[in-house]
């Protein structure tokens, strides 16, 4: 399953220390603000709307700020900052490939932070097209093995509320959905009386690549010092690295 999950996974199991978590709200507001510029401001008309929301408050950020977002984003705030959607794509180090999702007011800062990521922790940032085609947009939920009395029960709710399959991610299980369908799997999961821990649209991977010992500091690092950028939504990534390893750094 996707590195980029469990990473997110296990960073929003560690609590994160005030400053980092302030530029977290900053991040995941722009997202529902753009979210609700591009398809509307009702998340039940709008899944991506809808899985920025859903990211925003499993984050613990203010209703009262989700919903100002939300209103700037409608059109609701004349003086509201205009940001654009931008892309960038690459290697890190080990050949471990990125796609980078970005929202921005200045395309030349955010091209210039993100190259010089790059090339400060030995990654390439490449073309366009580089790297995209190994991705494909899919919606995960994620559950915690130890919030699911029946495995298999799980599964059967999943599919029957249009689920494309469950994969076993050591510590939780992470099922896949097409976009459209992530909000009817996640409200199916929930009514059964099981917790979510996440549901959310992503980037996923057609293959990962296995990464172990330094190699798996050097990415992860490369993977932090992107997703540290002010302008930088959400780095995916095609490594697999285990659980407890990707925990202990």
């Amino acid at each position: 399953m996707s590195g980029h999950s469990k990473w997110a996974t296990i960073k929003r199991k560690k609590a994160a220390n005030d400053a980092r978590r302030s530029n977290q709200f900053a991040k995941l507001l722009r997202a529902v603000e753009v979210a609700a510029k591009e398809g509307g401001g009702d998340p039940a008309a709008n899944m991506t709307l809808a899985s920025a929301v859903e990211k925003a408050k499993a984050s613990s950020v203010p209703n009262e700020n989700i919903e100002r977002a939300i209103k700037r984003g409608s059109g609701d705030d004349a003086g509201a900052t205009r940001y654009e959607e931008i892309t960038y794509e690459g290697y890190a180090p080990g050949g471990i490939a990125l796609f980078i999702e970005a929202l921005t007011d200045n395309r030349n800062r955010t091209a210039q932070d993100v190259r010089h990521a790059f090339t400060r922790n030995g990654g390439n940032l490449g073309e366009t097209g580089s790297t995209g085609w190994m991705f494909t947009r899919k919606g995960v939920v994620v559950v915690e093995k130890g919030a699911v009395p029946d495995d298999e029960r799980l599964f059967e709710l999943a599919l029957e509320a249009g689920a494309e399959d469950m994969a076993d991610s050591e510590s939780s299980w992470e099922i896949v959905t097409e976009p459209a369908a992530l909000g009817s799997v996640r409200d199916a999961i929930r009514s059964a009386g099981i917790d979510v821990f996440s549901a959310e649209l992503t980037m996923l991977p057609q293959s990962t690549i296995p990464v172990h010992g330094g190699e798996a500091k050097k990415v992860l690092q490369m993977i932090e010092a992107l997703e540290d950028l002010e302008d930088v939504q959400n780095v995916y990534a095609n490594f697999d690295i285990p659980e407890e390893v990707m925990a202990s750094l």
